[in-house]
Parts: structure tokens; C-alpha cells; sequence
């Protein structure tokens, strides 16, 4: 039985007007994580992953990858996330910031 795991990123590259928070919204359900998604005025996207932790480890080297039309060039932890945040219901796409 794997450890409950949360872990919060920034995404840095060309990942913003390439359709990569509807992806990682997709990618993020079919790996039974709960979290949000969203872009920042930076040019980043910044995400928060919740669930078994081999899981988020596969979610996290999925976002290395990134949607068809991406380049990511940096997938980097922002801190440890509030562990609370596993409470969360499902995963969302936010307002940007």
C-alpha cells in the first residue's frame, strides 16, 4: 500500500496557449489524482498533485513531457504542499494568477 503523497510545481517552458492545463487535467484523472491546475502571469503553470505517491512520481515525469505543441523546459517543486490539500475532492483547472 503506497503513501499518500502532494506535491506542488511550477512548469516552465513553452507551456501556456498549447492546451497544457486541459492535458494535465486529463492526464492527472486517469492517474486517479485529486489537485488543481493553473496558469500564472509569468508564463508558467503551476499545479498541485494529491494521491498514491508512485502515482504523483509518474504524474510529475509525465509533466516533463507535456501536451503535443509544448516544450517544457523545467519542472520545478515550488515546497512541500500543505498536507491537508490531499482532503481535496477531484482534480480543477483554476483562474490564472
Amino acid at each position: 500500500m503506497s503513501t499518500n503523497r502532494v506535491a506542488h510545481v511550477r512548469i516552465h517552458g513553452r507551456v501556456q496557449g498549447v492546451g497544457f492545463r486541459a492535458w494535465t487535467h486529463h492526464q492527472a484523472e486517469l492517474h486517479g489524482l485529486k489537485g488543481w491546475v493553473r496558469n500564472r502571469h509569468d508564463g508558467s503553470v503551476e499545479a498541485v498533485f494529491s494521491g498514491p505517491g508512485e502515482m504523483v512520481e509518474v504524474m510529475l515525469k509525465t509533466c516533463h513531457q507535456g501536451p503535443a505543441g509544448s516544450l517544457v523546459q523545467l519542472v520545478e517543486p515550488v515546497e512541500d504542499a500543505d498536507p491537508e490539500l490531499s482532503d481535496m475532492d477531484g482534480f480543477e483547472v483554476r483562474k490564472s494568477v
